[in-house]
């Protein structure tokens, strides 16, 4: 099945269950802080082969402890289920 943008409205319900996200400029976005360069740098490793068997990829900036991301659907300009299924798997990676 094809990936298809999610209404306003879908994005703000599903946005609700989705802890630590935001809208930011048409984007799902969030920060995290982790406790040093190491632990930050190893999430986003984890985070890149999530993404990668995703075939979707993330934009971020990483500052020594600080990770912040974006997602949306570059092929749908906006934001579908496929960015919400991997900011959760982005939480967990963080949580951990």
């Amino acid at each position: 099945m094809p990936t298809k943008k999610l209404t306003e409205l879908a994005v703000k319900q599903r946005l609700d269950q989705l802890q630590g996200w935001s809208l930011a400029s048409g984007k799902l976005h969030r920060s995290f802080e982790c406790k040093d360069f190491v632990s930050a740098w190893g999430n986003m490793t984890r985070v890149s082969l999530v993404a990668e068997s995703m075939n979707h990829h993330p934009e971020w900036f990483n500052v020594w402890n600080k990770v912040v991301i974006d997602l949306n659907t570059h092929s749908v300009k906006g934001i579908s289920d496929v960015d919400f299924k991997l900011a959760a798997k982005i939480n967990e990676i963080f949580s951990t």
